[in-house]
């Protein structure tokens, strides 16, 4: 006998909430609700893990007399008592929920009611100069708005953030380092299969200097920090200066103290 947390496939036609629901139902006898996502974890499109941490809301602990292909029966566990684990993995994400139920560092975060046909990372791809001005990456037309990608299956979920910057300024990809912080938001919908069943990451990103540099003589150089982002070469991209300062402080502090969902790559 191995022990797992309860887990599953997302069915078709169903939301990620429904499915957590049926879920937990079918492996450990609870009706729950869920409070808020914890963790995502991905290998690409074709793999996603959703971590929610849930309440119970009513139901009871499945017992071996109500063994089936689902699971053979549900306990709880003191984190303590030796158990057989069907994957270690689980004790990190046990730790997640318990950090977060003492003490939340990122707002609750729910899947949104919408839908999409892809995989896809919407950025809010910022800059920080040196003097803490802080830039926006926007698409121009039809109207100013956030970029994004769809996803590649032989790549992570969050390699999109890099295609828009080899897109935007192929030049100076390299000498930056392109960072998924974490997410604000997810769009998910399911009940119409390749039709509605995508999934929309709405992310933080960064995209910093790396400051060791070569000369032409392949010697290491300590640049100074840049005060302005490197110039966008695709006329399809423009940066903008956020100009308000209370949405400038607070995108630098979510750049320093990241409080958003975090998405974890697994590759």
């Amino acid at each position: 006998k191995q022990w797992y947390l309860p887990a599953g496939r997302v069915e078709v036609g169903e939301s990620l909430e429904e499915a957590l629901r049926r879920e937990v139902k079918e492996e450990a006898g609870f009706d729950c609700e869920p409070i808020t996502l914890l963790l995502i974890q991905e290998q690409g499109p074709q793999w996603i893990r959703f971590i929610f941490l849930t309440r119970i809301t009513g139901g009871s602990l499945k017992t071996p007399s109500a063994a089936d292909q689902e699971s053979l029966q549900a306990s709880w566990w003191d984190r303590q008592s030796s158990l057989p684990l069907r994957g270690r993995d689980i004790l990190r994400l046990i730790e997640y929920g318990l950090k977060y139920h003492r003490n939340p560092w990122h707002a609750v975060t729910l899947p949104l009611d919408l839908s999409g046909r892809h995989v896809v990372q919407r950025l809010v791809l910022v800059f920080v100069g040196a003097e803490e001005q802080v830039w926006v990456l926007l698409v121009r037309v039809p109207a100013p708005h956030l970029p994004s990608a769809a996803a590649l299956r032989t790549h992570a979920v969050t390699w999109a953030a890099n295609m828009v910057v080899q897109e935007a300024m192929p030049s100076s990809y390299y000498d930056h380092e392109v960072s998924t912080l974490g997410v604000f938001s997810l769009q998910h919908n399911g009940r119409q299969h390749g039709r509605t069943d995508g999934v929309l990451f709405n992310t933080l990103v960064t995209m910093v200097p790396d400051r060791v540099q070569r000369d032409e003589d392949g010697r290491t150089v300590d640049w100074p920090a840049a005060r302005t982002p490197p110039p966008v070469e695709n006329p399809r991209y423009i940066w903008v200066k956020v100009q308000k300062k209370a949405l400038r402080e607070k995108l630098m502090e979510m750049t320093k103290n990241t409080s958003l969902l975090p998405i974890h790559s697994l590759y």
